[in-house]
């Protein structure tokens, strides 16, 4: 059976720990077939977590993780409260409707929900 993670964050200084979490279990799984299916959902102020201003510290980590195929996904929702287009975004980032309701349609799918 395939392995299924849901990381959720809502806090901008949060994202360091974050992506610690999301590597270090992709990195235990290495090797491993299946491997597992790990998203990233933002939401509120942690979606700013995306945009370079914010994240130049750890871009690459960001980067690399999607290359490994973990999925990032930002809340339509928080980008329109923070006025946050889609294009402002990287090209890796998916855009949700609602980060709640992803989070919770994953979970019903047999996701375990992790948060940092």
């Amino acid at each position: 059976m395939e392995p299924k993670v849901i990381f959720h964050i809502d806090e901008l200084p949060k994202w360091r720990l974050l992506l610690n979490n999301a590597a270090n279990l992709a990195a235990s799984y290495k090797g491993k077939v299946p491997g597992p299916a790990i998203e990233v959902v933002a939401n509120s102020e942690a979606v700013k977590g995306y945009l370079p201003e914010y994240s130049a510290a750890y871009f690459s980590d960001l980067e690399a993780l999607a290359w490994q195929g973990i999925r990032f996904a930002a809340c339509n929702h928080s980008m329109r409260g923070l006025n946050i287009a889609a294009d402002q975004l990287p090209a890796f980032v998916t855009v949700v409707p609602a980060g709640v309701r992803e989070l919770a349609d994953r979970q019903m799918e047999g996701y375990a929900y992790l948060k940092p």
